[in-house]
């Protein structure tokens, strides 16, 4: 017999500040929002066309979430794996309503595909504002050349 499968991988960037919560018995909960952009050419207008999809993302495991409350902010890129769920929930009117989102459990993997000088210049941007841009822009002229891998999966 055939097992079912039920994983999900998200490359996206987070779209606000993770949501951290506690439960009654001192355990976080996490919650993110993670856009994915597909882009495309219009083959009838030759213009350039972008769908975003958002993502709801709750996590669990507590290593996870003490990592996502520490490192991750508002446009951090990142990798997840997790599952779907789907739960039902009472709105403020009484009204029943289905959400589904990606769980991050203990099984989940979760990785932050910033690299060092894009968080170090988001460092310095929130850091000294007023200085942020030339120094960003010295960084850059100091750090060897690399090329770029973005556009590739990081497997």
């Amino acid at each position: 017999m055939v097992g079912s499968v039920n994983k999900v991988i998200l490359i996206g960037r987070l779209g606000a500040d993770p949501d951290v919560r506690m439960t009654q018995d001192d355990n976080k909960i996490v919650r993110l929002s993670i856009a994915t952009s597909e882009n495309w050419k219009d083959k009838n207008s030759g213009e350039r066309k972008e769908k975003t999809e958002w993502h709801r993302v709750v996590i669990f495991s507590p290593g996870l979430a003490n990592i996502s409350e520490k490192y991750l902010k508002k446009g951090s890129r990142v990798y997840i794996e997790g599952q779907l769920q789907t739960r039902k929930f009472n709105d403020q009117a009484g009204v029943e309503k289905y959400t589904t989102e990606v769980v991050l459990n203990f099984n989940s993997s979760l990785t932050m595909l910033d690299t060092k000088s894009e968080q170090d210049s988001e460092l310095i941007n929130s850091s000294f504002p007023e200085n942020s841009e030339k120094k960003v822009l010295q960084e850059k002229k100091n750090q060897p050349e690399n090329f770029d891998i973005e556009d590739e999966v990081p497997f």
